[in-house]
């Protein structure tokens, strides 16, 4: 079940990686908003045939929980989504990923505050090292880069984005006991609804760049790798070992992205890229190797 857990995540962020990537090759070729919309669109129209017959059946579990679905999709799939592309247009991809190293931090605290999910000096450390390694992928090697960071409003904003995700994944507690094929439908369903006005409003504003070839490739991608496949991945990972140790995953994402703009891009690799990928993968081994204590003792613990 631990391994499971483990390929789940490392698929998750290897995805989110990809999608990094892929909104950089979207400059040009296709507006945020707009991709954002789209994406939910193709990925609600790939999910129905999927989904059809368990959401009938599932139908009396979606009634009766709507509004905790409609949370989870329109807080994890649009809002985040949304508002980490608007912020980049206002501060730089360092500052974004620093932020986001927030979220396992986020998400032990929300854990401890509503359900009294504790953490030991163990898994902090853990923490601390992948966020060392995000903090060293992000400013290229160069610890000096972080004293000439500027805060603005993109990077407020980005905070949200991030309270906003960690939210989702405490949040995925709550989520009722149904078929994962009518879960990722609702889901999506609601990431599409919640979309649906911040497209109009790129419409409205006379900024929406309508997709080429190029622009209905990225969203191809971000449908199917980063909305579908990854979202399922996080949400069987997260139901495997917790949110505290799913979270922790999430530094991956920018170090993965890296990687990946080395092989997709053409980038060079650096050194600090490696040692920023043995940090973060170091850190999530000795929260990992913790966790499994505390979850070992509790079940021990419980008659």
């Amino acid at each position: 079940m631990r391994r499971n857990a483990y390929l789940f995540l490392l698929l998750t962020t290897l995805l989110w990686g990809g999608n990094s990537v892929a909104g950089k090759l979207a400059v040009d070729h296709v507006s945020p908003m707009t991709l954002v919309f789209l994406r939910w669109a193709l990925a609600v129209l790939i999910m129905l045939p999927i989904g059809w017959r368990t959401i009938k059946t599932d139908w009396p579990v979606v009634r009766r929980h709507w509004f905790v679905l409609a949370a989870l999709g329109a807080s994890g799939f649009t809002l985040f989504n949304t508002i980490f592309y608007t912020a980049l247009n206002y501060t730089t991809a360092i500052n974004v990923s620093i932020e986001q190293a927030a979220m396992p931090i986020l998400i032990m605290t929300a854990n401890f505050v509503f359900f009294r999910l504790r953490v030991n000096w163990a898994q902090i450390a853990g923490v601390v090292l992948t966020i060392a390694g995000v903090i060293l992928t992000a400013c290229h090697g160069d610890p000096r880069r972080l004293l000439t960071l500027e805060l603005n409003f993109g990077d407020a904003i980005m905070l949200v984005a991030v309270v906003f995700y960690s939210g989702y994944s405490v949040g995925l507690r709550l989520k009722p006991s149904m078929h994962w094929q009518s879960l990722m439908l609702s889901l999506s369903v609601a990431a599409l609804v919640t979309s649906l006005p911040f497209f109009l409003w790129e419409v409205a504003a006379g900024k929406v760049i309508v997709p080429d070839t190029h622009g209905w490739a990225v969203i191809l991608y971000t449908a199917i790798g980063a909305s579908i496949i990854s979202q399922i991945s996080y949400i069987r990972g997260n139901e495997l070992i917790g949110a505290n140790r799913a979270g922790l995953f999430i530094n991956l994402v920018p170090i993965f992205g890296t990687l990946l703009s080395v092989m997709i891009v053409g980038e060079t690799f650096q050194l600090y890229q490696g040692l920023a990928l043995v940090l973060v993968l170091g850190g999530i081994g000795l929260a990992e190797y913790s966790g499994r204590k505390i979850a070992k003792s509790s079940s021990a613990a419980t008659p």
